[in-house]
């Protein structure tokens, strides 16, 4: 009862990624893997930041990194810069790494939060090596030596995503994926199961086959339009339902972070390749017209445009069914969060890994679509938290939108997490979930959510010893910054750079 032959419905970063991941796990099997997209239907393709999740997914394809970085045109990517979110003015670093090291167990930011109480205004930020080092346009690959404040973060990536998916498509095709060419007009079921059975595309070709993914994108082929899985509307907490991308040329140095500019009706982004620059804003579009949403982008946009601006729609939420009967949706199909913390690909990813843990056989059960399902809500609902709370965690009130978010009811998930650290500084973590405590630690923070009290075990250190041993972490935070490559010259010392004539 073995499942030999595998549909995935639509190509895309979705669809490379999932044939890449299944061509890897069944690469010494008999396993038929074929993947059918048309070059008549397009891509989103506007994704273009990451979370280090992506390392890993890489890596366990066995990609060369440097390779990767100049096929895709890559950057390196320590975080996302926040502007005008907490406060006009404001800005903050959320970085992929710690705040310090802990302390007798405690994290470190426990004793800021102390020093801060008695009247210290030294940034958090300031005890951050990812957040220094990105302030000054600089980068290094994390060292090993786990005693180093180099070790203490992560990384990812910015590339061009219609880039990455040629990439993944040579890997699984050389892994014997078959790419079929084609659009679907018809989706056989069978009567009985309600099982999908067959594609068929416009020129006559059928295409059988046992599980079928749906990478078809906000349309879901085969997880909406065949199966009626059902969609959960997260509009009411994440109202903010179009965006206009448009790439420029680069302007400035490569700097190693995303950055999310807060507007009066949503937010504009700005991520640094090597080739270029990806721009886009993303708004509510009862607050703020097309035509105005346009303006407002083009206006802000470092460099020349490279095309003409691409205007999106969406609506936030997920299916309410991802793994239905012998169907799973990955990637848009499954469901959309807007990119305010580049969690698109990510999600795409814990679909694929999710899918390989619990992969079927011909028996399809219901158990194993039912942990698949409540996993990847989990996944999605923690990120729509954590989306959300960039929203709620501000002062601003100058205009609809933001009034709007100061007058709304949280989620039970989210509140809970904000009176835990509102009271005591506490972070409530989590088992499954894309982001962990200094994450969280980083927008509060950053967006002057800041708690009353700490972790009383902090007070085991004496005052003067709490500043010596302060100000030394900064200091080494500090130096360690100052001693770190530029982000150019370590794209090319480590031959990730695209030549001149790639450019």
């Amino acid at each position: 009862m073995k499942i030999e032959k595998i549909c995935i419905l639509g190509g895309g970063t979705a669809g490379w990624m999932t044939a890449a991941g299944l061509a890897q796990k069944f690469a010494h099997t008999n396993m038929d893997i074929v993947l059918v997209e048309s070059e008549q239907i397009g891509t989103v393709g506007v994704g273009e930041a990451t979370l280090p999740h992506i390392r890993f997914f890489n890596n366990t394809l066995g990609i060369d990194e440097a390779e990767f970085m100049r096929a895709t045109k890559a950057t390196f990517k320590m975080g996302i810069e926040f502007r005008d979110w907490g406060r006009i003015g404001d800005r903050y670093i959320h970085p992929f790494g710690d705040y310090g090291k802990p302390i007798n167990g405690v994290p470190f930011y426990h004793y800021w939060n102390r020093q801060r109480l008695d009247g210290d205004r030294t940034r958090l930020d300031d005890y951050s090596y990812p957040i220094i080092a990105s302030e000054l346009g600089r980068f290094r690959i994390p060292d090993t030596d786990l005693s180093k404040i180099e070790s203490t973060f992560g990384y990812a990536y910015q590339f061009d995503s219609s880039l990455y998916a040629k990439f993944l498509r040579r890997f699984a095709e050389g892994k014997g994926v078959r790419r079929i060419e084609g659009k679907v007009v018809d989706v056989k079921t069978d009567p009985e199961t309600g099982h999908v059975t067959t594609l068929q595309t416009e020129t006559g070709k059928t295409i059988e086959s046992e599980l079928f993914i749906d990478c078809s994108g906000f349309r879901g082929i085969l997880i909406e339009q065949t199966l009626k899985s059902g969609y959960e509307d997260w509009s009411e907490w994440l109202p903010c339902n179009r965006a206009i991308a448009i790439p420029t040329t680069s302007a400035g140095p490569l700097m190693p972070f995303t950055r999310a500019t807060a507007h009066k009706a949503g937010w504009q982004w700005r991520i640094p390749l090597q080739h270029r620059t990806g721009n886009g804003i993303v708004y509510w579009n009862e607050h703020i017209s097309d035509s105005e949403a346009r303006d407002l982008l083009l206006s802000n946009i470092d460099g020349e445009a490279l095309a003409s601006p691409n205007q999106l729609y969406f609506q936030t939420g997920k299916r309410n069914v991802i793994w239905n009967k012998n169907v799973v949706a990955i990637g848009l199909s499954a469901g959309f969060l807007e990119p305010l913390e580049s969690t698109s690909i990510y999600l795409i990813q814990e679909g694929i890994t999710a899918l390989l843990e619990l992969f079927p056989d011909k028996y399809f059960r219901a158990s194993d679509a039912s942990e698949y399902n409540a996993k990847m809500n989990l996944y999605f609902e923690r990120v729509r938290d954590f989306l959300l709370l960039h929203y709620i965690a501000t002062e601003r009130d100058d205009s609809p939108m933001w009034q709007y978010f100061r007058q709304m009811t949280l989620p039970d998930s989210l509140q809970e997490k904000l009176d835990a650290w509102n009271s005591r500084g506490h972070i409530i973590k989590y088992e499954f979930g894309a982001f962990l405590p200094p994450s969280w630690v980083a927008v509060m923070v950053g967006q002057g959510l800041l708690p009353a009290r700490y972790d009383q075990r902090v007070d085991s250190m004496s005052d003067t010893e709490l500043r010596a041993t302060l100000a030394a972490m900064k200091t080494e935070v500090g130096i360690a910054a100052q001693n770190t490559s530029h982000h150019q010259a370590f794209l090319e010392q480590y031959g990730a750079a695209i030549s001149k004539a790639d450019a």
